[in-house]
């Protein structure tokens, strides 16, 4: 097969080529092509048939890119102890929740529970015709909406799940003749993209047809734009909270003592409420948590944050997804959020590690699932807040990242050992980590 180059960007039927011929190119496009194809083939899997598995999961494969796979001990959720597999590269992430994890853990543990496990999708149209026709017959295509799904909704329904409503939005105050139906989905341990996205397809399908009355593919005044689910699914929620008398936060900081901490920790929380950019970055140590556990089960970690985000701005501002409240010398910190898992279907039992992540979770359901990915986030959330309360943020990150800027400086093992006994007792600093490095190495 033959492939044009018109330039060192544009390349011409690169899809079409086969996986050698793709590696080839684009190891022709660096400095030393031989060195470079053969740092892309060291990240085979030495199993061959694993790695053609690998290759299908996405597309113009080339190689594996690799992520540390870490676990979180000792998280108790709800009474039952877990061994958390998290998938990360950002150091002190799974040290911060294994240190929230252990707290808790002497505190009660976390707590959680589903609010809802319901999905949206919708389809966009445009109706031209009378609003009140359209509303007056809808009881009647409502009816046919869902009849024509039945082929696609038995094996859910037999599973507990299915179609669970299918409504009709008026949203022409938005944009001339524009409506949508509005439907819900319990998809059971799936995360269900798939299915929700077939049975909006048909309602698509179905939708002009029986408003031409004709059995035309067409209405005259009706165009359907799109059928899409929604990764915004306020009624798949989790949440899970955390909740201590004052006394067992007495160790936390030496100055501030147990009730000054909490205080200090309660008006760091309220501020992630009032203030976006705060908040931002609030939330963002929460999906450092999350998001690890997604990416280990096999999970859409970009569809969770997506959700967690819009549900932030729900009020039409950009809040943080926790609340913290002193009631008396309890306190409690709780996290609350959509979250759309599944423990079937997709890359959860493909991915070897992620059907071994859920085997090392007691192969939970969906909604299991969900509550201990809440827990890991408000873990990682915690860690931070209490570190940002306390020390800075700064000591305890920068000590973790202190073998990345080590491997930075090509620091050799007898160097990393006594670089990290050293910076037991000194700041961790790029130029600190320099300094001692280029101190070290002229003494030999």
């Amino acid at each position: 097969m033959s492939i044009t180059i018109t330039d060192s960007r544009l390349i011409a039927g690169f899809s079409r080529l086969g996986k050698q011929e793709k590696l080839e190119i684009i190891a022709g496009l660096l400095n030393d092509p031989a060195k470079k194809e053969a740092l892309l083939r060291s990240f085979f899997h030495e199993d061959a048939t694993l790695q053609r598995k690998f290759d299908e999961f996405s597309e113009n494969t080339i190689s594996n890119f690799y992520f540390p796979y870490g676990i979180a001990p000792n998280f108790l959720i709800n009474g039952q102890v877990y061994m958390v597999p998290m998938v990360i590269e950002e150091s002190s992430v799974v040290a911060a929740a294994s240190k929230s994890a252990k707290f808790w853990s002497e505190h009660g543990g976390f707590h959680a529970e589903i609010v809802n496990n319901l999905k949206v999708g919708q389809v966009h149209f445009i109706w031209k015709g009378s609003r009140d026709v359209l509303y007056g017959i809808f009881p009647e295509l409502r009816s046919s909406l869902l009849q024509s799904t039945r082929h696609l909704t038995a094996n859910m329904e037999r599973r507990g799940g299915g179609i669970r409503d299918v409504e009709l939005v008026d949203m022409t105050a938005e944009m001339p003749h524009y409506y949508q139906l509005k439907a819900t989905f319990d998809t059971v341990d799936s995360m269900g993209a798939n299915f929700i996205n077939s049975c909006l397809e048909e309602f698509a399908r179905t939708l002009p047809e029986f408003l031409s009355g004709e059995g035309e593919r067409e209405s005259p005044d009706c165009q359907v734009i799109m059928s899409i689910l929604s990764n915004y699914s306020p009624d798949c929620r989790v949440r899970c909270w955390v909740e201590a008398p004052l006394e067992a936060f007495a160790g936390m900081d030496d100055r501030l003592g147990a009730k000054g901490f909490v205080e200090k920790f309660m008006r760091a929380a309220r501020i992630a409420e009032i203030d976006i950019h705060r908040a931002a970055t609030h939330n963002k140590g929460i999906f450092n948590g999350i998001d690890a556990v997604a990416l280990a089960t096999g999970n859409d970690f970009r569809a969770i944050e997506a959700g967690g985000h819009a549900w932030a701005s729900r009020e039409g501002k950009y809040r943080s997804l926790t609340h913290a409240e002193l009631n008396g010398d309890q306190f409690r910190y709780t996290l609350e959020l959509p979250m759309a898992l599944g423990t079937v279907g997709g890359l959860t039992r493909l991915h070897p590690l992620a059907d071994l992540s859920l085997e090392l979770l007691g192969d939970p359901g969906a909604e299991e699932l969900m509550m201990i990915a809440a827990a890991v986030g408000l873990a990682n959330n915690f860690s931070a807040l209490r570190s940002l309360v306390t020390k800075g943020i700064q000591l305890g990150h920068m000590k973790m990242h202190l073998l990345n800027i080590l491997n930075h400086y090509d620091a050799t093992d007898e160097e990393k050992v006594a670089a990290v006994e050293h910076f037991k007792t000194n700041k961790v600093s790029f130029s600190a980590v320099s300094s001692y490095l280029a101190s070290y190495r002229a003494l030999k």
